[in-house]
């Protein structure tokens, strides 16, 4: 079986189940992905690992995605799953508005995300209800932000103290050098 018909075949198996609230089946860097509605996240995670066609026993990753112009589903938390037997990877995720960034935690079901669910909170400030001991891992605790939502400008244009030159950008100094 190709990779496009096993795919197809994932796809027919959670449709079936899920009917219209799985939604945006892709095939995008060669792994099929989908999405459904955060209050479903550990019902579709249950259901790939026990139906015993799919068997994705494995999280590979657990990780978020901050985009600030999707109102009501800021953030999105992209789990990687894996089926060991059959060597197939399947790309599941969930969105939830930034004004209430709580998503069921998968470390029921899957031990590898109790960690990646505390990454996820430190750097993107996800709360995963339900987490054995949520807290921040990597971030000092009086932090208050999550750096990496893109809430704050890649760089300050009001800097002094840089000459845009010296970064290969303007141009004056390579000009000036190839002229002498």
């Amino acid at each position: 079986m190709s990779t496009t018909e096993t795919y197809s075949h994932i796809q027919e198996i959670i449709t079936k189940q899920f009917a219209d609230k799985v939604f945006n089946f892709q095939e995008t860097y060669g792994m099929l992905s989908f999405e459904a509605p955060k209050e479903l996240n550990l019902e579709v995670l249950g259901f790939l690992t026990n139906h015993p066609e799919l068997g994705f026993a494995f999280m590979t990753d657990l990780c978020a995605v901050h985009f600030p112009d999707k109102k009501g589903a800021e953030l999105q938390v992209v789990y990687h799953m894996h089926n060991l037997e059959k060597n197939v990877r399947i790309r599941f995720k969930v969105s939830t508005a930034i004004e209430d960034p709580t998503v069921a935690s998968a470390a029921i079901l899957y031990p590898t995300a109790n960690w990646m669910e505390r990454e996820t909170y430190d750097f993107f400030g996800v709360i995963f209800t339900g987490h054995p001991n949520l807290k921040r891992i990597l971030n000092v605790d009086e932090m208050t932000y999550f750096p990496l939502r893109k809430e704050f400008p890649l760089e300050d244009q009001t800097r002094i103290d840089k000459d845009d030159e010296m970064f290969g950008r303007g141009g004056n100094l390579l000009t000036q050098s190839l002229q002498n």
